[in-house]
C-alpha cells in the first residue's frame, strides 16, 4: 500500500463519489479510479459498493478507513517532525459549536497571518462526536467540554475517548433558558414546559441539562427532547414557548436572547483542548499557545 492511494481512498470513502473526491484532490478522475482499483486488487476485497455512481463502503472498507485515517496521520506527524519546529502541513481542528463562535476567531486570524503555510480544518460537532473522531485520528485535537463538575484538573479525560489527553482551556457558565412570561423556577419541578431543546445525543451541555433535571426532580424519562442542530433554532424554540434550554452564557451574550425570556444560572462546565496522548506537531503546539493565550 502506498500513502497516495490511501488517501485516494479515503478521500473517495467520505465523498462517496470518484468525481467528486477528484475535484478535492486535484486528480483526473481516471487514475482516482486506477488507483482505486489497484489497491483492492492488492489486498483481494472490494472497498466499496457501486451503486449509481454512488460509493459506499463495504464492511471491509469501514475497517480499512480506520486503519488509513491513522496512517495518513501518523504520515502527517512525522513529515512535520523532520521538519523541525516551523509549522506546515494541514491542522485538523474541532471544535463544539459555541467554542467555535466565541473563542475560535481571534487565534484562528492569529495562526492564519502567521503561519499561512499551514492548511486549517475546521469541523464542529458534539463532544462524543469530536472526542471519537480525534481517537480515530480524523481530528489532530479538538475543543470538548467535560460534564464533571469540580476543579478543571481533576477531570479524566480519557473518560470522554480511549487515550485521550489535553489541556484545560476555558470555564463556561450554563443558563436555564425559559420562554418569556414564564415564572422563574426554583427547582426543574416548577418547569411548565416539558420539552427540552438541544443539540443531539453526545453533547455534553444536553447530558448537565438532563443531570440538571435529575437532580432537582424532573424526571427526565417524562420529558420531550428536541435534536437540533443550531443554537438559533434552539433559541427560536425557546421563545415560541414550545421548549426550555440549557445554553452556555457566551452564546446568550452573542445572540442577545430577546427581552422576557427568563434566565437562570445552572453550574459551571469545564472545556478543554484534546488529542491523542503522545501526539504533536508544531502547527498544533503553536495553535494550542495561541488559543490558551
Amino acid at each position: 500500500m502506498e500513502l497516495a492511494e490511501l488517501e485516494i481512498f479515503r478521500a473517495v470513502a467520505l465523498a462517496q463519489s470518484v468525481t467528486r473526491a477528484a475535484q478535492h484532490l486535484g486528480r483526473v478522475q481516471s487514475n482516482v479510479t486506477t488507483r482505486l482499483r489497484q489497491l483492492e486488487e492488492g489486498l483481494g476485497v472490494d472497498l466499496f459498493r457501486r451503486d449509481n455512481k454512488r460509493m459506499t463502503l463495504t464492511p471491509q472498507g469501514q475497517r480499512m478507513l480506520d486503519y488509513a485515517e491513522r496512517l495518513l496521520a501518523l504520515a502527517e506527524e512525522a513529515r512535520q517532525a523532520v521538519l523541525g519546529a516551523t509549522p506546515s502541513g494541514r491542522l485538523r481542528l474541532g471544535s463544539m459549536e459555541a467554542a467555535a463562535a466565541s473563542r475560535l476567531p481571534e487565534p484562528l486570524a492569529r495562526f492564519r497571518a502567521d503561519w499561512p503555510q499551514v492548511a486549517v480544518e475546521i469541523q464542529t460537532g458534539t463532544t462524543q462526536a469530536l472526542a471519537q473522531a480525534v481517537v480515530e485520528c480524523r481530528l489532530d485535537a479538538a475543543i470538548v467540554a467535560h460534564p464533571a463538575a469540580g476543579r478543571p484538573e481533576d477531570a479524566d479525560l480519557r473518560e470522554l475517548g480511549e487515550g485521550l489527553e489535553g489541556r484545560y482551556l476555558f470555564t463556561e457558565e450554563l443558563m436555564l433558558v425559559t420562554p418569556p412570561g414564564h415564572p422563574r423556577p426554583r427547582t426543574a419541578t416548577d418547569l411548565q414546559v416539558r420539552s427540552l431543546a438541544a443539540f443531539a445525543h453526545g453533547c455534553t451541555y444536553r447530558k448537565c441539562a438532563l443531570q440538571w433535571l435529575a437532580e432537582q426532580g424532573g424526571d427526565p424519562g417524562h420529558w420531550m427532547l428536541l435534536d437540533l442542530n443550531s443554537y438559533d433554532a434552539i433559541l427560536a424554540c425557546v421563545m415560541a414557548g414550545a421548549a426550555v434550554a440549557v445554553l452556555p452564557r457566551s452564546m446568550i451574550d452573542m445572540r442577545r436572547v430577546p427581552a422576557g425570556a427568563g434566565l437562570l444560572p445552572l453550574r459551571p462546565v469545564h472545556s478543554y483542548l484534546v488529542r491523542r496522548a503522545g501526539f504533536d506537531t508544531a502547527a498544533l503546539s503553536e495553535f494550542a499557545r495561541l488559543l490558551a493565550a
